[in-house]
C-alpha cells in the first residue's frame, strides 16, 4: 500500500511563486495548496503536513506566523530572498524546522522536504527504529550504532568510543569531511548516562564571530542593541546533557579562552550578566582541520582532547566500501520509498575504485542521486554523478590490453598519489609529476579528481 502524498502549504504573497512551487512539487508527488500571508495560512493548517513560508509578507509576515502557530502545528520551512544568518537563526529560535534562501533549485526544496519527512518518520516510529538498529548492530557486530566497518583502524576507534561513552570525559573527534564525526558523537551521547538529557549541536564555522559568543553563552536583556529579552545560550540549553561543538577549529581565538574557562570551571556567564551560572554539560568536539598554535590555543586543545578519536578516510579502508554499498542502498531504498536496484558490474567496479574525497557522505549522496535517476531495476555508470561517471571512460576493465586506456589509468593514479603526498597542494604535485601547473589542472578536471 503506497504512502499518501505529503501535503504542502505554500505561504507567499507572490502568486507566481505559489504557482511555480505547486508545479515543481506536484511533479515529484507532493500535494500543494497556497496562502497569501501568515494570517490566511493559520486558517488552512488542517490536513497540512508541512508549511513552506516566506519571511516578508503583508498583513502577517513569516516570523509573526511562527509565533502564532498553535500547538501541534505542522513543521515550517522558511523562505526568503533577503536571507541572512541573523534571520535564519531567529526563524530557528522561533520554531522553524529549516531555512532556504531564494532563488532556490527544485532539488534543494525536494531534499529539504525529504529530510523533514525522514525526521517525522523517526519521531513517530522510534520503537521500530530501535528494533532495526538492534538488528543491524547484531548483524554487523559493531560496538557503535551507525557505523559499518571491517577495517582494523576504524574498529579500534569504535572500540575506544564505546568504552569512553559512559564516562563524562571530554572527547575530540577528528577526520576529513564526511567520515562521520557527528554520527560518532551522537552515538557516544546515546551510549552515555546522559542519553535521556538534551543533545545540543552547533557548527562553529556556520555562525558569524559576532554572534557565536551569544549563541554559546547567551545574553541578558539589554546586553546590546536589539537584546529585548534574555536568551539562554547553548551551554544552558544542554544542561545535564551533551554539547557538540562541530568544526571547533573555526572558533575565534577570543572565544577560545572563554570556552576553556567554561570547561574548567563548569560555569558560564551570559553577555551583560554580572554573575556566573553553574552548568553540567559534557562537551564533545570535532574538527576536520589540525588544531595547532597560533590559530588554536594549546591549553584548550589538551582540555578537549582528553580522549582523541581520529576517523580514517574511506580511501584508507577500501575493504569497507562493499559493506557500505549494501548498507547505504538498503537505507536509501527505505527512505526514498524506491525498490533497491541491482548495481551492474561496471558501476560496482567504478564505485569500488573511486577514492571518495568526500568519504562516506559523498558515497551516500552519489548513491542517492543514482537511485533517483536510474530506471528502478539496474544502477549503471550513467546514473552516477558526472565527476564519478567520468572516470568510467578511463578505468580499464581487467584484461584490457588497450595502451591508451591503461596509460590514462596509470596517469590518473600517479596524479592521485602526488596530490595525496602533497596534501592537495597542486603546485607541489605538478613539480613532483614534472608537468606544468596548468597541465595538471586540466588533467585533474578531465579525470574528475576535483571533487
Amino acid at each position: 500500500m503506497s504512502k499518501p502524498a505529503l501535503r504542502v502549504l505554500v505561504v507567499d504573497d507572490e502568486e507566481s511563486l505559489r504557482h511555480v512551487l505547486g508545479l515543481m512539487l506536484g511533479r515529484v508527488g507532493y500535494e500543494v495548496s497556497g496562502a497569501r500571508n501568515g494570517r490566511e495560512a493559520l486558517g488552512r493548517l488542517g490536513g497540512v503536513d508541512v508549511v513552506l513560508c516566506d519571511i516578508r509578507m503583508p498583513d502577517m509576515d513569516g516570523l509573526a506566523f511562527l509565533d502564532a502557530l498553535p500547538a501541534g502545528a505542522p513543521p515550517v520551512v522558511m523562505m526568503s530572498a533577503y536571507g541572512s544568518v541573523d534571520t535564519a537563526l531567529e526563524a530557528m529560535r522561533r520554531g522553524a524546522y529549516d531555512y532556504v534562501s531564494k532563488p532556490f533549485k527544485q532539488d534543494e526544496i525536494v531534499l529539504t522536504l525529504r529530510k523533514l519527512e525522514e525526521r517525522e518518520r523517526l519521531l513517530t516510529d522510534r520503537g521500530a527504529l530501535a528494533v532495526e538498529n538492534a538488528r543491524l548492530s547484531e548483524r554487523s557486530g559493531e560496538p557503535i550504532e551507525g557505523f559499518i566497518s571491517h577495517a582494523p583502524a576504524m574498529r579500534e576507534v569504535l572500540r575506544i568510543a564505546s568504552r569512553v561513552a559512559p564516562h563524562d570525559t571530554t572527547v575530540l573527534i577528528t577526520g576529513e569531511s564526511g567520515t562521520g564525526k557527528e554520527v560518532l558523537a551522537r552515538a557516544i551521547h546515546r551510549l552515555s548516562t546522559r542519553s535521556q538529557k538534551p543533545w545540543v549541536a552547533i557548527n562553529c564555522a556556520a555562525i558569524p564571530d559576532n554572534l557565536l559568543e551569544s549563541e554559546l553563552f547567551g545574553y541578558v536583556r539589554g546586553a546590546f542593541t536589539g537584546a529585548d529579552r534574555a536568551h539562554a545560550g547553548l551551554f544552558e540549553q544542554a544542561n545535564g546533557g551533551t554539547l557538540f561543538l562541530d568544526e571547533i577549529g573555526d572558533l575565534p581565538l577570543a572565544l577560545q579562552g572563554k570556552l576553556l574557562r567554561a570547561l574548567q570551571e563548569g560555569t558560564v556567564r551570559r553577555l551583560g550578566a554580572r554573575a556566573d551560572d553553574k552548568v553540567d554539560v559534557r562537551v564533545l568536539a570535532a574538527s576536520a582541520q589540525a588544531l595547532t598554535p597560533p590559530r588554536f590555543r594549546e591549553d584548550l586543545y589538551y582540555r578537549l582532547a582528553v580522549v582523541h578519536l581520529h576517523l580514517p578516510p574511506l580511501r584508507e579502508r577500501p575493504e569497507d566500501v562493499p559493506p557500505l554499498l549494501d548498507h547505504l542502498l538498503a537505507g536509501l531504498s527505505a527512505r526514498l520509498r524506491l525498490s533497491r536496484p541491482v548495481v551492474d558490474e561496471d558501476a560496482r567496479r567504478l564505485l569500488l575504485s573511486h577514492t571518495w574525497p568526500g568519504n562516506v557522505r559523498q558515497l551516500e549522496n552519489a548513491l542517492e542521486r543514482a537511485m533517483v535517476v536510474c530506471d528502478g531495476k539496474t544502477l549503471t555508470c550513467d546514473d552516477l554523478p558526472t565527476d564519478i561517471a567520468r572516470r568510467a571512460v578511463t578505468t580499464p576493465s581487467p584484461g584490457d590490453l588497450s595502451i591508451p586506456r591503461q596509460t590514462e589509468a596509470l596517469e590518473r593514479r600517479l596524479i592521485e598519489q602526488a596530490l595525496k603526498e602533497s596534501a592537495g597542494n597542486k603546485a607541489a604535485a605538478a613539480r613532483v609529476l614534472e608537468i606544468s601547473y596548468k597541465a595538471l589542472l586540466y588533467k585533474i578536471r578531465d579525470y574528475g579528481l576535483d571533487s
